[in-house]
């Protein structure tokens, strides 16, 4: 029995990410680094933007950390050169284009209530919590004053 493989991108998901991926502009507009490495320095190895996207969804799929990425499944891909691209990605506001794109996808095809939202929450302390819950258990036995 096979196991599935939940963080492989379908040609047709590709399809409509790629347009949305920061260009090398981009990207170096969100960097504060003042060097920049010439284009075919070193020898690090090259990988497509598939590769790494595919490797971003693994990590946010599975739970695992960065590290912890099997080398295997991404041909070699390590994890800092993955996270320093999650991370670039990040600030030139990639995610939040797939996000804006995945709810105009889903609008055409379901619709959404735009007119209607609501969001509530509420953290405080409770003022009583104290005098409801009484003394702590591991201190019962004990005199104060």
């Amino acid at each position: 029995m096979s196991r599935t493989q939940t963080w492989k991108i379908s040609d047709e998901l590709w399809s409509e990410v790629e347009p949305l991926i920061p260009t090398q502009e981009e990207l170096r507009k969100t960097t504060s680094q003042k060097y920049q490495r010439k284009t075919g320095a070193g020898c690090k190895r090259k990988y497509d933007d598939r590769t790494y996207f595919e490797a971003i969804v693994y990590v946010l799929r599975t739970g695992v950390i960065w590290n912890a990425i099997p080398r295997e499944l991404f041909g070699g891909l390590g994890s800092s050169a993955l996270h320093d691209r999650f991370q670039r990605w990040a600030k030139a506001g990639f995610f939040e284009r797939i996000w804006q794109a995945g709810l105009c996808k889903y609008d055409e095809l379901k619709g959404i209530d735009w007119k209607w939202q609501s969001a509530d929450g509420c953290q405080i302390k409770a003022p009583l919590a104290r005098e409801a819950v009484g003394p702590n258990p591991t201190n019962r036995g004990k005199k104060r004053q």
